[in-house]
């Protein structure tokens, strides 16, 4: 069966047009071109999010898990405020306070003679138990004592 072009095309036709009932090589070649490229910068984008929680990996764990908060804030509100005080955040170095104020207030526990069960805080509870000091035993003889 001999294939004939239609009366108002060109004589030779570029090479992307394909014959009726064939398959359209370059629309298959476009269609995975653009799949692949969807896939790539949706991976780059992902990873452009991640940088401040990676960032943040070093510093303690609230101060992580707020950075980390405030990216995935970003990502659905696409609000890009909250990125860019994440990586401000992950940034900064924040101090520990909290730890040498529990340490000065188990030390006080301990000086005080009270027991950390009955403030009923976990921070002040020791591994070994306070024993407080026995007094001096009391003599009889004169002369003695204080």
């Amino acid at each position: 069966m001999e294939q004939t072009i239609h009366p108002a095309a060109i004589e030779h036709l570029p090479v992307f047009i394909s014959p009726p009932g064939q398959t359209d090589y370059l629309f298959v070649a476009v269609a995975i071109f653009l799949l692949l490229a969807v896939l790539v910068i949706g991976n780059l984008y992902f990873q452009l999010h991640a940088v401040p929680e990676r960032m943040a990996h070093r510093t303690s764990m609230v101060q992580m898990e707020v950075v980390a908060v405030l990216a995935l804030i970003s990502l659905f509100t696409h609000n890009h405020l909250f990125w860019i005080a994440g990586l401000l955040l992950a940034f900064i170095h924040i101090p520990d306070f909290s730890s040498p104020l529990y340490s000065i207030a188990q030390s006080l526990a301990k000086l005080s003679g009270r027991d950390a069960e009955s403030t009923g805080d976990p921070a002040l509870i020791s591994e070994e138990p306070v024993v407080p000091a026995e007094p001096a035993p009391k003599s009889d003889a004169p002369g003695e004592g204080i």
